[in-house]
């Protein structure tokens, strides 16, 4: 596959939080100590690494989840 190119089906439900979610994951990955390529080409990283930064951030965004519906049922 070409660089630059995504296989991923994926589709934002919300398409403008695909930039929060860019700045999401390299949050994680300085975290975490995991230099993301700046071509945007993962296919020299390790499988473990990208891993890693992807289980980091279902965490987090669950978490704000949580913390938001939490909120909400108090103000209710």
């Amino acid at each position: 596959m070409a660089q630059g190119q995504s296989r991923s089906s994926n589709v934002l439900v919300v398409p403008q939080a695909s930039q929060a979610l860019e700045q999401l994951k390299y949050e994680v990955a300085q975290e975490l100590g995991i230099q993301i390529p700046q071509d945007g080409y993962y296919g020299f990283m390790a499988s473990r690494d990208t891993g890693a930064i992807g289980g980091h951030i279902t965490r987090r965004l669950v978490q704000i989840a949580e913390q938001q519906l939490a909120g909400s049922n108090f103000s209710r």
